[in-house]
């Protein structure tokens, strides 16, 4: 385990390979077909391509390292210059028709990063010339997007848990922090996901204005019942998200807290200290001992105790945390990210690359006829938010956990086991997926300047009818959503030559509209 650790980690320093060790990514359809046999990727994709005639010479699988930051591609691999001549290519070789590209995932703001990279001059850029898109793309289907990142990516980043981790380590508890085999498990994969810089990606953007603050969210109305006897701050479901969960009492803005109370409390009522001032000076017992590179050995308990104190972490103050309790990490990957939403973009700060993958910090290509859908699955509690809780002092250990004692006060209550669901495709939420064909890129806006049609297509999760449909031909699951039958016919006709218009234009089961709207950014 220690070996595979070693070769699949980055070296902390650079964010290029270790001394010693090149792993490099597959090349051709087999580099995403299948994850390991039977357990489609892009398979099923690929064999309904090529019923409607696709082949090798007319598809072309679009591999690159997901462990280095975008722009690092390029630097050791010149994975974007490929997929530029590719690109080229197959326009070229078939009359000049364009490509219709198809992003899954990270791939997304991947793509978004190489729309940017390939208009930009050379030696910054791929030296395209402005109408480099508008010549070579019909449309950009986008598949489960984190265009504005996803919840999830702060938890790995604080404790290496998900809700599904956090779990399993509350029913045996010690089991991943052992030394097993010489596997520390939780310890050893913060360290490696800590080297990938392209888990920066996935940061939350847009801040309180996009994710909410201590009292809001777009996903829910807060209703102040100040007039009744005492003040009953609550939280009611406006919309799609009723099928999920009770979400009364949630309030998905508050990304970290650390108790169910400071969950619920309204912020008029709750006191915070500010931990960012607070010295790191008294480090943990034997912390000298720890070969496990995690910044938390150099942290103290007055720190630790400072971010606990702190009671709660919205989408603005999110980032203020990680860098506190990460900094040499948060420097590196605040060189290859940003997260904000630009006040001019016409700023000559923007043509820097850290901007490109956030699509509130840049504008799309100037290419009126090409067309943008998101494609995403709904109907599946997704990760909003969670409840934290200090771990046990111990050597070498990662001080938060979530606190999976920790549930709703009803059974179907949006919070269990520590963690806040919303609707989603068990990843990614349905704000990140949909706000920008929704409202942030619908027509004419400072974002897409030369209006762009945008579509949102969602897919209602249905779990498979029997067991010989697998992992399902409905499913909405971030992954399975490859095999969905209804994803896979619009994908279909729009690479055999259709319109957004033609296959009906936007399909939606939840209040993605409604919830955009209540979303206040200048357009």
């Amino acid at each position: 385990p220690l070996c595979w650790l070693e070769h699949i980690s980055l070296d902390n320093d650079t964010g290029f390979d270790p001394p010693g060790i090149r792993v490099r990514p597959v090349t051709g359809l087999v580099a995403a077909d299948y994850f390991a046999t039977g357990y489609f990727v892009w398979a099923v994709v690929i064999a309904n391509l090529a019923h409607i005639g696709y082949e090798e010479k007319s598809l072309y699988m679009a591999a690159y390292d997901w462990r280095l930051s975008f722009q690092n591609t390029e630097i050791r691999d010149q994975s974007l210059t490929r997929i530029k001549s590719n690109i080229e290519l197959l326009v070229a070789t078939h009359g000049g028709k364009k490509a219709v590209v198809l992003p899954h995932s990270m791939g997304v703001q991947y793509f978004l990063h190489f729309m940017k990279w390939v208009e930009t001059p050379a030696p910054r850029g791929g030296g395209g010339g402005p109408d480099w898109c508008a010549k070579h793309i019909k449309a950009i289907m986008n598949i489960g997007a984190p265009f504005l990142g996803s919840p999830k990516s702060i938890a790995l980043h604080f404790s290496i848990e998900v809700r599904d981790i956090a779990a399993l380590r509350a029913q045996a508890p010690g089991l991943l922090d052992k030394d097993v085999l010489g596997l520390q498990t939780f310890k050893h994969l913060m360290r490696m996901f800590r080297t990938w810089d392209a888990t920066f990606s996935m940061i939350p953007k847009g801040g309180e204005t996009i994710w909410g603050g201590l009292d809001w969210s777009p996903e829910t109305e807060t209703v102040n019942n100040s007039a009744k006897k005492g003040t009953d701050n609550s939280t009611r479901n406006t919309g799609g998200n009723g099928n999920i969960c009770d979400t009364k009492g949630v309030n998905y803005g508050r990304l970290i807290s650390f108790s169910k109370d400071w969950a619920e409390t309204h912020s008029s009522k709750i006191e915070r200290v500010d931990f960012k001032h607070v010295a790191k000076g008294d480090k943990l017992t034997n912390s000298s001992n720890c070969d496990i590179w995690l910044e938390y050995h150099e942290m103290g308990n007055r720190a630790i105790k400072a971010v606990a104190d702190h009671k709660v972490y919205t989408a603005g103050s999110i980032l203020d945390l990680l860098h506190y309790v990460a900094p040499k990490l948060m420097a590196r990957g605040a060189s290859h990210f940003s997260y904000g939403i630009a006040d001019d973009l016409d700023d000559p700060k923007y043509d820097q690359y850290k901007y490109w993958s956030n699509p509130l910090e840049t504008k799309l290509p100037n290419a009126p006829d090409m067309e943008i859908y998101s494609l995403y699955g709904v109907g599946l509690p997704t990760e909003r938010g969670y409840i934290y809780k200090v771990a046990p002092p111990s050597d070498c250990s990662i001080p938060f956990q979530i606190d999976t004692s920790v549930d709703g006060d009803s059974e179907d209550s949006c919070l269990k086991g520590g963690v806040f669901s919303g609707d989603g495709d068990e990843t990614v939420p349905i704000i990140s997926a949909g706000f920008m064909c929704a409202k942030g890129w619908r027509g004419k806006t400072r974002f897409n300047p030369s209006g762009i049609r945008t579509y949102n297509r969602e897919y209602k999760h249905a779990p498979p009818a029997n067991l010989l449909e697998g992992r399902g031909t409905q499913s909405g699951s971030h992954v399975d959503l490859l095999g969905n039958f209804a994803l896979i016919e619009d994908v279909l006709r729009v690479a055999a030559g259709a319109t957004g218009e033609d296959i009906g234009g936007d399909r939606v089961y939840s209040d993605i509209f409604k919830w955009s709207e209540r979303i206040n950014i200048k357009l």
